[in-house]
C-alpha cells in the first residue's frame, strides 16, 4: 500500500461532490466500510483477488460484489460466452432467442411454474412482481417481510410510520418522494411472528390482495413459518411472492423453496444467477403470469443480451460442478477457523448466517468500532473485510491461508484495543455507518 492517499479515496472525495450519495448502491459507498481509508474503486477483479486504482492489490472477503459472483469475478466460461455474444451484437430490432432458452431452463427448475418475465435488477424485479399480483389479485395492499429494494410501493411503509422498515433490513430509510397516498398500502410483518401476520390478515381483511417474503436472510428458513404463511395465502386468495434475490443460488441452483416443496405463486430471482452481469426473473403461475397483459410492462434494455448470455452460462457451471456444495463447503470452512482463531485468543466473536455467507457480529457497544477497526487493519494486510462475507468458489486454499494469517493477527489487535479501552483510538478515520445515512 501507498503511504500517500489512495487514489481511490480522492476519487471517493469527488464522487460525492458530483453524484448525489457518491454512487448508485448504497452497500458500495465508501462510508459502509471504512471512511476516508477504502479504496472505493478498482481497475481489474478476478476471481477473488481486486486491483485498485494505484495497483494495489487485494483478497476480496466481503461482500464480493453484493452477493453476485458465486463463480468469482470474470469466470471464464461466463466471460467468454459474453464475449461471443457482444461480438455478435446484444441489440437489434429482432428478439435474441437467447430469452426464450433461459425461460425453458428456468421453467424446468422450477416445475410449479408455467411463465417467466425477464428484468436487469432485484429492485425491479420486485416491483414488477408486485405489479403483476396486483393485476391478478385486483387489490392494492401488500404485506411483506424482509428487504425487497428502493421502489415506492416498498417505502411507502415508511410514511405511516416512519420506522417500519427498520428491522426488515436497513434502518432509517426515508420515503421522501413517494406519493403520501401510498400510506397504509405496504404493510410489515417480522419472520417467524405468525401472530403479527394474521394480525395484518384480521386488520385488512379483503384488502390484502399480495405477500411478498424473503425466504432467508441471515440463517436456515423458518419452513414452519413459511408454510403457516403459504397456507393462509392459499385459504384467502393471496398472491404469495417469494423474493429469492439474494438467497436464490446459495443453497441450491435456483431458489431454496425448492429444496422444501414450497409452491409460492411468483418467485423472484437476479444476483448470482448472470454471476455479475445485470439479470433478474420473475417467475410465476401461468395463471397468475398472463395477468402481466392486462398492465403495461415493457422496457428497452429488459431485450438486451447479456444478462441472458451470462445466466445461461452460470446455470451450465452451477449445475455442471455442484456449485452450491462447493461455497456451502468453503464456507463452513471458514466460519469454523475462524471460531477456532476467536477461541484461542479469546475473543468475542459471533459467527452466523448460512454457510456460504458468514456474517461476523462484533460483540458490545462497541461493535460498530470494532467493525471498523477490523476492515481498517485487514486491509493493511491486504483484505478486503467486513462483516459479511459472500463466499465464492474463487475463495480457494491458497487464498483463505492468506485470509486466515491476517485474521489471527487483527482478532489479536483487536482483543488488545478493547481490552486496553482504546477501540476509537486505533482508528485512523471515522467510525463506519451502520445504516442508510445521507454522506454528502
Amino acid at each position: 500500500m501507498s503511504s500517500s492517499e489512495n487514489s481511490g479515496v480522492s476519487l471517493w472525495r469527488r464522487a460525492k461532490e458530483i453524484i448525489p450519495g457518491g454512487n448508485q448502491l448504497l452497500s458500495k459507498r465508501a462510508e459502509m466500510f471504512l471512511p476516508e481509508q477504502w479504496p472505493a474503486y478498482y481497475k481489474k477483479a478476478k476471481g477473488c483477488e481486486i486491483w485498485d486504482l494505484d495497483d494495489n492489490h487485494y483478497y476480496d472477503f466481503s461482500i464480493m460484489g453484493i452477493g453476485t459472483c458465486s463463480l468469482g469475478y470474470a469466470h471464464p466460461e461466463v466471460s467468454a460466452a459474453v464475449v461471443e455474444a457482444v461480438q455478435n451484437g446484444v441489440m437489434s430490432s429482432l428478439n435474441c432467442y437467447e430469452e426464450v432458452a433461459l425461460a425453458e431452463r428456468l421453467l424446468a427448475l422450477h416445475e410449479w411454474a408455467g411463465g417467466v418475465r425477464f428484468t436487469r435488477t432485484g429492485g425491479e424485479s420486485c416491483a414488477l412482481a408486485i405489479r403483476i399480483a396486483r393485476s391478478y389479485s385486483k387489490k392494492d395492499k401488500v404485506a411483506f417481510c424482509g428487504y425487497h429494494g428502493w421502489h415506492d410501493w416498498y417505502l411507502a411503509t415508511n410514511i405511516a410510520e416512519r420506522d417500519n422498515l427498520d428491522e426488515q433490513l436497513l434502518p432509517g430509510l426515508a420515503p421522501s418522494g413517494v406519493p403520501s397516498q401510498l400510506a397504509k398500502t405496504a404493510l410489515p410483518f417480522k419472520e417467524g411472528d405468525i401472530e403479527g401476520f394474521d394480525k395484518i390478515l384480521k386488520e385488512h381483511a379483503d384488502e390484502v390482495g399480495v405477500v411478498i417474503m424473503e425466504v432467508f436472510r441471515h440463517g436456515l428458513p423458518n419452513i414452519d413459518f413459511i408454510r403457516a404463511v403459504e397456507q393462509r395465502c392459499k385459504e384467502q386468495g393471496i398472491v404469495l411472492i417469494f423474493d429469492e434475490i439474494s438467497s436464490g443460488f446459495r443453497l441450491n441452483a435456483g431458489g431454496a423453496h425448492l429444496l422444501y416443496d414450497l409452491k409460492p405463486d411468483i418467485c423472484v430471482l437476479g444476483k448470482a444467477m448472470g454471476n455479475g452481469h445485470p439479470i433478474g426473473a420473475v417467475i410465476g403461475k401461468q395463471a397468475v403470469m398472463d395477468a402481466a397483459q392486462q398492465s403495461f410492462i415493457s422496457s428497452s434494455y429488459w431485450t438486451e443480451r447479456v444478462g441472458f448470455t451470462a445466466a445461461l452460462k452460470t446455470l451450465d457451471v452451477f449445475e455442471n460442478e455442484q456449485i452450491c456444495e462447493r461455497l456451502n463447503e468453503i464456507g463452513r470452512r471458514l466460519k469454523q477457523v475462524m471460531t477456532q482463531i476467536c477461541q484461542e485468543l479469546d475473543f468475542e466473536l459471533e459467527i452466523i448466517g448460512v454457510d456460504s455467507v458468514p456474517i461476523l457480529v462484533f460483540p458490545g457497544p462497541e461493535g460498530l468500532a470494532l467493525k471498523t477497526l477490523y476492515t481498517q487493519e485487514m486491509l493493511k494486510r491486504g483484505i478486503l473485510a467486513a462483516n459479511v462475507i459472500y463466499v465464492s468458489i474463487a475463495h480457494d486454499e491458497a487464498a483463505c491461508e492468506v485470509f486466515f494469517k491476517a485474521f489471527t493477527e487483527v482478532i489479536g489487535l483487536l482483543k488488545q484495543a478493547h481490552e486496553q479501552g482504546n477501540v476509537h483510538a486505533r482508528l485512523q478515520g471515522p467510525v463506519c455507518h451502520s445504516g442508510f445515512q445521507r454522506l454528502n
